[in-house]
């Protein structure tokens, strides 16, 4: 079960739920269980459930590619991936109406997501553009607008949206370079990823770019609000993801796994010198 939830997911949603705390302005420490059941409930809770949620719906296509995994494998049998992923789903919502209004409105929003990324009729996974666009927008900007709306118990400042959705947005290249390794069997079961219809060179062009240039707003929003040395640091990260995509677009299929441990570990790196320029910024007052 605990390989079904695949806590090395759990990572990106947590840590995009500390950048929105951070860049609330709002103390952590006073708020401390605030501050830990968000961060729960957007990793092993919502995160887990989206992944076994996943999992059940994708028992055919990982036969073909993983066909270790606990569904496929037969490790966990029948339903119960299905049963798994609907009682995690009440667990979400339960856990989220103690975050506030805005913390439940998250919540729901998130679990209609990664329900509407997985299964059928909806299924947006089937799509190379309409797929890895949900999933980044569910794991990087709803979870930090969700940590600075949970922590200033208001809707978040425009500046907080705007960032996070730019980061959001950005991840969709991250999604399609996680593609790679389901090649085969999403050619096979018709899921139409970016690998699979503009072909694995193409496809990370494509990420490159689309990781890149929220990234150079980012850059420019920092600049305008006064803050130069965070955009310098962001821009310092961006060039080293530059570097890091010159490597791996030599051999996209290979080192698509190598720049997910370089190139993003700076992205998020990116993030995080984010959040703490819009805990000061100016605009925010």
């Amino acid at each position: 079960m605990l390989r079904l939830i695949k806590p090395v997911t759990w990572f990106p949603p947590m840590w995009a739920y500390v950048c929105g705390l951070i860049a609330s302005g709002q103390p952590m420490l006073s708020n401390w269980p605030m501050v830990i059941l968000g961060i729960l409930l957007a990793g092993p809770i919502v995160c887990g459930m989206s992944q076994a949620a996943n999992d059940w719906c994708d028992r055919h296509v990982d036969a073909i590619n993983e066909p270790d995994r606990p569904i496929p494998s037969g490790r966990i049998p029948g339903r119960w991936g299905l049963w798994i992923a609907l009682a995690m789903s009440v667990l979400s919502l339960a856990v989220g109406s103690l975050l506030g209004t805005w913390g439940f409105i998250a919540t729901v929003v998130g679990v209609l997501a990664a329900w509407a990324y997985s299964a059928e009729p909806v299924r947006l996974k089937k799509s190379g553009w309409w797929g890895p666009g949900l999933v980044g927008l569910s794991y990087e900007t709803l979870p930090w607008f969700t940590g600075a709306a949970v922590l200033s118990q208001t809707l978040p400042a425009t500046p907080v949206i705007l960032i996070a959705l730019l980061y959001g947005i950005g991840a969709h290249g991250i999604m399609t370079l996680n593609d790679f390794k389901a090649l085969e069997g999403d050619r096979q079961m018709g899921v139409n990823s970016l690998p699979v219809t503009l072909g694995p060179e193409k496809a990370a062009k494509v990420a490159c770019i689309v990781m890149i240039i929220p990234q150079i707003f980012v850059i420019i929003a920092l600049a305008k609000w006064h803050h130069p040395a965070h955009a310098s640091a962001v821009m310092a990260l961006t060039l080293g993801q530059l570097w890091a995509m010159s490597v791996m677009l030599r051999d996209p299929k290979a080192k698509a796994p190598w720049y997910n441990g370089t190139g993003v570990l700076m992205y998020v790196s990116g993030m995080m010198v984010s959040a703490f320029a819009l805990r000061t910024i100016e605009v925010l007052q």
